[in-house]
Order: C-alpha cells, then sequence, then structure tokens
C-alpha cells in the first residue's frame, strides 16, 4: 500500500512538472515568434503575441517606434511633431521600454520635458524591472533626475526593482545620489544584489561617493549581510577609502560569513595594511567624542552642527572637514 501511494504521488509531481514545461515551452516559442515577426517586418503580428504574452493593450506595442527613436537621440523637435501626429507617448517595446526610457537613457531632458507634459508615465517598468529615474541616474543626468521627481518619479523604490540610487553610486554620479538623498532615499537601503549604496561605493571605487554618504550619515558598517563596506575597500585596496571608514568609525573586528576581519583580507606589507595596523587599538578620546556627538546627532548631523554656535576649528572638526 504505502509502495502505491508513494507511485501515485510521483506521478502527481511529475504531471505538474510536465504541464509548467509544457507552459514555459509554449511561451518561449511564442516569444521566438514574436521575434520572428519583429525581423520580417509584420509588426501586426507580434503586437498579437505580445499582447497575448505579456497583456500589452492594441496600439501601445511597437519593436521600436520612431518616438524611442527621437527620444534617444534627443531630437526634440522630431518627438514634437511625431506627437502631434498622434503618436502615443506610452507606446512600449516588447520588453516595455518606453520612449520616456530612452530620452533619460540619453540624458535629453528636453525631450524627457516634451514626454512628460503630454501625459508619459514617469514611473513606467519594464520587464527588468527598470525605471526612467534608473536610466537617468545611469546617465548621470541631474537635470533628468530633478525633472522626473517634479513630475512625480518615485525615488525610493521596492526591492524587485533596480534601484536608483545604487545605479548613481556605482557610475560615480555624485550630484545624482545626493538628489536622491534629498528626496528622502534611505542611504542604508540595502539591495539583495548590491549591498548598501556605501557598500557599492567602495566595491566600485567611488570615493568620493564614499565620503558624501558617510557626511550625509550613512551606517558604516552596513554592507552585503555580514560583509561590510571595510571588507569591500580593503579588498579593492582602497587605501583612501579604508582611511575614510575608519575616519567614521568602521569597526575593524567585524567578520563576514568566511568569519574574516577587514585586516585577514588585506595583502601583506601593503598600503591598506599599513592603515589598518594604524588604526588597531583604542581611538583616542578626541576620536571618541567626535564619533559619539554624531552618532546622537544621526543624520541630521551635517545640518544641525551649524545651529550648535561651536568654535569654527570645532565645528570643522565634527564635519570632517
Amino acid at each position: 500500500m504505502e509502495g502505491n501511494s508513494i507511485f501515485h504521488a510521483f506521478n502527481i509531481y511529475f504531471a505538474i512538472f510536465a504541464l509548467f514545461c509544457f507552459k514555459l515551452l509554449i511561451k518561449i516559442s511564442l516569444a521566438l515568434l514574436t521575434h520572428f515577426y519583429i525581423v520580417k517586418g509584420n509588426r501586426k503580428e507580434a503586437a498579437r503575441i505580445a499582447e497575448e504574452i505579456y497583456g500589452i493593450a492594441p496600439g501601445s506595442w511597437a519593436d521600436r517606434s520612431p518616438l524611442h527613436e527621437a527620444a534617444f537621440q534627443g531630437r526634440q523637435l522630431s518627438l514634437k511633431t511625431l506627437i502631434a501626429q498622434g503618436f502615443n507617448v506610452n507606446i512600449v517595446t516588447i520588453d516595455q521600454v518606453s520612449a520616456l526610457h530612452e530620452a533619460c537613457l540619453g540624458g535629453h531632458v528636453a525631450c524627457a520635458k516634451v514626454l512628460l507634459e503630454n501625459g508619459a508615465q514617469v514611473n513606467a517598468v519594464t520587464i527588468d524591472g527598470i525605471t526612467p529615474l534608473f536610466n537617468a541616474c545611469c546617465s548621470g543626468s541631474a537635470a533628468c533626475v530633478n525633472m522626473l521627481l517634479e513630475f512625480g518619479a518615485t525615488p525610493q523604490l521596492e526591492n524587485h526593482l533596480a534601484s536608483p540610487i545604487h545605479e548613481a553610486v556605482k557610475r560615480g554620479h555624485r550630484e545624482c545620489m545626493e538628489i536622491l538623498v534629498a528626496n528622502d532615499v534611505d542611504t542604508d537601503q540595502e539591495d539583495s544584489q548590491h549591498g548598501t549604496p556605501l557598500y557599492v561605493a567602495c566595491m566600485y571605487q567611488r570615493t568620493d561617493c564614499v565620503k558624501k554618504l558617510l557626511e550625509l550619515g550613512a551606517s558604516v558598517d552596513l554592507g552585503k549581510q555580514l560583509d561590510t563596506p571595510l571588507h569591500a575597500a580593503v579588498r579593492k585596496s582602497s587605501a583612501e577609502a579604508v582611511n575614510l571608514l575608519t575616519d567614521y568609525g568602521a569597526s575593524l573586528t567585524r567578520r563576514n560569513a568566511e568569519f574574516k576581519c577587514a585586516l585577514d583580507l588585506a595583502a601583506p606589507t601593503s598600503e591598506v595594511e599599513q592603515a589598518l595596523l594604524l588604526r588597531e587599538g583604542p581611538a583616542s578620546l578626541a576620536q571618541l567624542c567626535r564619533l559619539c556627538i554624531r552618532k546622537r546627532l544621526g543624520r541630521s548631523c551635517l545640518y544641525v552642527v551649524h545651529k550648535l554656535n561651536l568654535p569654527e576649528p570645532l565645528e570643522k572638526f565634527l564635519l570632517y572637514r
């Protein structure tokens, strides 16, 4: 009896798995068929299949419309002409890329404005979780970032979407990063793939961003799971980042998933190892006081210190200037 039950259960699981594979095969076949029609120039048939697969409404789909091309190339007058001729500003490709995505990726703020003023969806999302704001941060266009935020772009995104602040930091676009933080984006937001913005800045050796994030109150020891920004800076042999992080109180004793502290990762006799060895042992009383005051003030430290009416040397000391 027990053997029959196991055999019966196996048959059920096998049937479910076979059904899943069958549905997946159908979707792959439809996607390949769509690509075939795109290559052949039959957009109508490709659009019908796209509607069936992705639920995209008829008339709002194209593989790449003239609107996309004009937006990507920054041709503002052509864009206005196409819209006047009746082109849908929210027309998307099979990957749900809009003309606004393209304008922002190219850093064309004038084109982005035209599209937004004509009803383009500011928080449109591609099948890869990319928003126009992400593309603006990718291109490093602070003007596009500001424009999108003015039209209601969501700066703090859900975990399943690509994070604009992480992209800005990764590419070293500090101004874009600062605009996002000024719009209440969490400097300690941990992306499951990339970690915190500070961790990303250390991984990609964006020292300018490391400094600014620390000034803005980013938590110095929050990185990617057990790996801290200091671990990342040591791996990248960035003595400058190591000095910045330790100045802001980074722990030298924290251990990652491999149970290694930062010093364990440093190359022998390297500049990074020397920087870490110099920071071993108790911190000075002045440094402990500075860290204590900054911790007490929290992320408002950068703005509140000026209101304390302190002597200028002490104010500069608290602000690392």
